[in-house]
């Protein structure tokens, strides 16, 4: 190992059992050629999967188990670089999770003051996007969920919270009617003003002809209530995870011939085309990271972010840890 490599340790957020978090000092796996090491500035806490991994209810998935590191939203710097790693020291970079914590799992890893990973996974982002950076992975499952080749127009989006709102943005920069979102919390009822899209409640909104509708919900059980309002041969995306079986009722569906599409993870060229519509001002993430924390108050930090329908995103600064 060269001289110039970082000191491989970190303080890292682990999940030791549901419901059960601490910081911990772990040590991490030495870089190879091919790998870069990262100071972490800030990283985002997801209410979607780590909220499934923190309360224990994350169905049976590849790598599961504690003790875990999550994380899959983290910004840093690159403070070593692996001579076939691709990226230099001092590039600001995307991390979306690390493997690098010996017998603690990472899952998905990127929840620490200092990470090592792969330089081909991560992606260098622009200085001016600053704590903002770390939306990057959740714009990219908001792409890849909707605008896609394969993918029509998205008239209706389930959810206004922070990943709502990245699709409806994203929607809205489309051709095709103006989108619309369902909420029923009054907390999360604004927010859409200037964006190209309206928020309303679903006992507010007449139509029954929706060509496409996508649920970021989580509800194994609101298919029957968005089956209710397709228009026949259209489409409903699955971009939610979900803990339990998802089920609905065959005649409704079999009725309006219903087409159902589940979205998985992001991919390399996802985050490719979300940089360049941030990039090109097209696509704005302001207004969307609510709250931010010393990664110190990483317990009751994620509490918040799981409990708190005020919060829609959460972000751990890392910057003053040692």
């Amino acid at each position: 190992m060269s001289p110039d490599t970082p000191q491989l340790e970190a303080l890292a957020v682990v999940i030791e059992q549901p419901e059960r978090l601490s910081l911990q000092r772990l040590a991490l796996t030495p870089p190879g050629d091919a790998d870069v090491v990262v100071d972490i500035d800030w990283s985002g806490i997801s209410t979607g999967t780590e909220r499934l991994l923190w309360s224990g209810r994350m169905p049976d998935f590849p790598g599961m188990g504690y003790p875990l590191v999550p994380g899959y939203e983290s910004v840093g710097r690159v403070v070593f670089a692996g001579p076939q790693s691709g990226l230099d020291v001092g590039q600001r970079v995307f991390v979306p999770g690390a493997l690098c914590y010996g017998e603690v799992r990472g899952l998905f890893g990127g929840a620490a003051s200092r990470v090592v990973a792969p330089g081909k996974r991560l992606m260098p982002v622009e200085e001016s996007l600053g704590e903002q950076a770390v939306l990057l992975a959740l714009a990219a499952t908001a792409y890849h969920a909707i605008a896609g080749p394969a993918s029509p127009h998205v008239e209706l989006i389930v959810g206004h919270g922070v990943l709502g709102r990245l699709l409806a943005r994203i929607a809205a920069l489309g051709e095709g009617t103006r989108p619309v979102v369902w909420e029923t919390n009054p907390a999360r009822m604004t927010g859409a003003d200037g964006h190209g899209y309206d928020v309303m409640t679903p006992d507010d909104d007449p139509r029954r002809d929706y060509l496409s509708i996508c649920d970021m919900s989580g509800d194994p059980k609101i298919l029957d209530s968005l089956i209710a309002r397709m228009a026949r041969g259209g489409e409903i995306v699955l971009g939610g995870f979900y803990s339990e079986p998802v089920a609905f009722t065959f005649p409704p569906a079999f009725m309006r011939e219903a087409r159902l599409r589940i979205a998985a993870e992001f991919q390399p060229a996802d985050l490719t085309a979300v940089r360049s519509l941030l990039e090109s001002g097209r696509l704005s993430l302001d207004g969307l990271i609510t709250h931010r924390v010393p990664a110190s108050e990483a317990e009751a930090a994620y509490r918040t972010a799981f409990g708190d329908p005020a919060c829609l995103k959460m972000i751990l600064d890392w910057r003053s840890i040692s």
